[in-house]
Parts: C-alpha cells; structure tokens; sequence
C-alpha cells in the first residue's frame, strides 16, 4: 500500500505544479512493487508475475535493467564500460518521457522479487540527477531493501542518494505486525501543502494504526542499536555457509548481499521438492525462478545460519542432484 500512496504522492505534486499532463511513471526491467493496481503497473511488465493484467494497469515508461554489481571488498563495484552504456540509453529514454511522467520508481542497488539482483550504484547516482534535472519525484521503495538489509542503512545509501519519497516495510515492524510507511521530503511536502486541496488526498481506515506504530517504534530501536553489528556478521557467515553450493553442477552463481543469500541455478527450482527438502532439514525458504534464497532475521547466530546454509544446499543437492564440477 505505501507505493500506492507514494506514486498519488508523485502525481499530486505534479498536478500542484501545473503539470496535468505528467501521469505517468518510469520505472526499471527487473522491478517488483507490490501487487495492487498502481504497483503493479511499475513493475516488470514482462518477465514480472502481472504479465496477465496488461488490459487493467496504465501503461509505464520502462528502462533497461542496471548493470549487475558485485561485492569486493566494503564496495559494490560494476563494470564501467556496461555501466556508462546504460546510462546513455537510459538517459535517451528518460529525456523523451519527461514531459508525461510524474516520478521514478526504483528499488535501490537490489531487485528482489524480480531475481535478487544486485545492480551499480551509479544508476541511482544518474537515476537522482535526471529527476532533479526534469523535476521528477525519485521514490525509492526500500521495503525490502531498509533498515540494514543490504549493508547499508538504507539501499539508497550504497550511492550517497536522497530520494524525494521512500516507501519502507517489513522491518518496520519486524514482521509482526502489517504496516507500512512513506517519507516525504519537505520539499514535495511544500508543495502538496500549498496546493488547492493542501493535503494528500489518502485515507485508509486504519492509517496511523496506533498498536501498530507503537511495534513499529519498538523495532526501529532494536534494528538501529545492532544491525551496524549483526549485518556484517550474518554477511561473513552467509557467503561461508553457502560457498558450498558452487561446486554443485547445477548452481550457476552463488551470491551474498549484506544479510541476503542467493543460491541460483541453471533451471528452474523445483519448487515444492525444494521446499519440502529444506523443510525436512528444519530450513524454511520459498524459491522462486532459478533461485534459492534466505534474508534470515538478524538475530541468528552463527550456528543458524550454518543451518540455513546446509539446508539449502542440502534441499538443492537432493533435489536437483548432487553432482559436482
């Protein structure tokens, strides 16, 4: 729901600023926001899970998907060459759609559900620049990516950027309770407040909810007190836990962000055997595509994510056989 509102929030500005025209959003190939109307306009329309909606949600603005970005060191580095490529295309693309487009929607450094996968930095660097440059809303959805997932605070963080809207999630509460939350820059906020309707024109019945923003608040202390600790931890202990799974003939890539760990294969997951498999070694995962993935909570231990790790591999190998290179 909060990428609901941060895409009326995108719209709302434009229309305060004179712009009826700009409805529209630009958005990346690989993304996944969410499973209501608006969300899943921005999301992959291809390769994404709303290919059969197509009648039922606004056509959007899409870009090529970022290049990949990979771990070394403290950094997350791309090659340069694909990387300025991509921007030059992106840039065309985003210059013809400027007049018709409200914002730029993005989940920052890392796609989940459209493959874990992590892109440059520098394409959120760019990504700010033609929003500042064309006046466009630049919303990151950190729902997935917030609160230390990938190493960093936030997502936006691997690239020093402040986005105009950020929608966050999940960690919010730790999961045990449903809420989500958008923050508005002052800037857009302004703007909005000065408008003929001089707020933003969203009410669900239990905005606000006050049992759930009181979780909320007691989750935040916890995450910003230990994650700065626990990320890395988890980090070091996935990519050692998982390192196994690369001698598997049917494992294309292993691959660890913060506290993310992906197993990919050459073929689809079998997904009810896998699940079954890793269930029976006392791992709960939930594959989908090629992919075997964990984002386990941050207070595991060492020994957990030992056991998560094994249970992966273990599921994989008994499922799609345990040959190796």
């Amino acid at each position: 729901m909060s990428v609901e509102v941060a895409l009326k929030v995108a719209l709302q500005y434009q229309r305060a600023r004179g712009r009826g025209r700009r409805t529209g959003f630009v958005a990346l190939r690989g993304g996944y926001h969410g499973d209501t109307l608006g969300a899943m306009s921005v999301c992959d329309p291809v390769d994404g899970m709303h290919a059969d909606f197509p009648d039922y949600v606004p056509a959007q603005q899409f870009l090529p998907r970022p290049p990949r970005a990979w771990r070394e060191g403290g950094d997350l580095v791309s090659d340069p060459a694909e990387v300025a490529q991509w921007i030059a295309e992106a840039e065309q693309i985003v210059a013809r759609a400027a007049d018709e487009v409200a914002g730029i929607i993005v989940e920052p450094v890392l796609q989940g559900a459209g493959g874990m996968f992590a892109y440059a930095p520098e394409a959120l660097v760019a990504l700010r620049g033609w929003a500042t440059a064309y006046d466009l809303v630049l919303i990151a959805d950190e729902i997935a990516t917030g609160f230390g997932r990938t190493g960093r605070f936030f997502g936006c963080d691997w690239a020093a950027v402040v986005p105009d809207v950020m929608c966050v999630g999940k960690a919010l509460t730790g999961g045990t309770m449903t809420l989500g939350a958008v923050v508005v820059s002052t800037a857009v906020a302004e703007v909005i407040g000065a408008s003929e309707h001089r707020a933003l024109l969203h009410g669900p019945t239990f905005m606000g909810n006050p049992l759930a923003c009181a979780v909320a608040t007691a989750s935040i202390d916890l995450v910003t007190r230990s994650w700065a600790t626990d990320v890395p931890r988890i980090e070091a202990a996935l990519s050692a836990a998982l390192a196994p799974a690369a001698d598997l003939a049917v494992v294309a890539e292993v691959r660890v962000l913060g506290a993310v760990g992906v197993i990919e294969l050459t073929e689809p997951v079998e997904i009810p055997l896998v699940t079954r498999a890793a269930l029976e070694r006392g791992v709960w995962v939930r594959p989908f595509r090629r992919l075997v993935y964990t984002m386990p909570p941050y207070v595991c231990t060492d020994a957990d994510i030992a056991v998560i790790g094994a249970g992966m591999i273990g599921a994989v190998a008994h499922v799609h056989g345990g040959v190796t290179r």
